[in-house]
């Protein structure tokens, strides 16, 4: 995947979008986390009611075992990309959830090496 350049690009925002997507319907931890910067934040509703605490994951090492938690409790996980979004640094992407059956956007926040710094998770449902 080619570097962020802040302005974000069109082309640059679906591509990550569609490598997203398809890491997460991999099922491949790594591929997914390769995504996110080592100091990422999540934010999410989700993540406040499993982690019992402020709704945040902070860090890749966190990311990773709370990814891995969600990947192993849901082994048939699906994305379905609705659609994509994009502004000077941020990325919106707009999907449906077989498991949750619902859709869901993530606002995420890029850094200039073209990872993902901080995301805010929003559901529907």
């Amino acid at each position: 995947m080619e570097d962020a350049l802040l302005p974000l690009q069109p082309s640059f925002a679906r591509q990550l979008t569609n490598d997203w997507v398809d890491a997460w319907n991999s099922h491949d931890l790594e591929r997914i986390l390769s995504h996110y910067d080592d100091g990422v934040v999540l934010i999410s509703p989700v993540a406040l009611k499993l982690l019992n605490g402020d709704g945040t994951v902070r860090g890749k090492a966190a990311l990773r075992k709370y990814f891995s938690r969600g990947l192993d409790a849901f082994p048939d996980l699906r994305f379905d990309l609705i659609d994509v979004l994009w502004g000077t640094e941020t990325i919106v992407i707009y999907y449906f959830n077989n498991v949750r059956g619902s859709k869901t956007a993530e606002v995420i926040l890029m850094n200039s090496a073209g990872k993902i710094r901080h995301v805010w998770a929003n559901y529907d449902q």
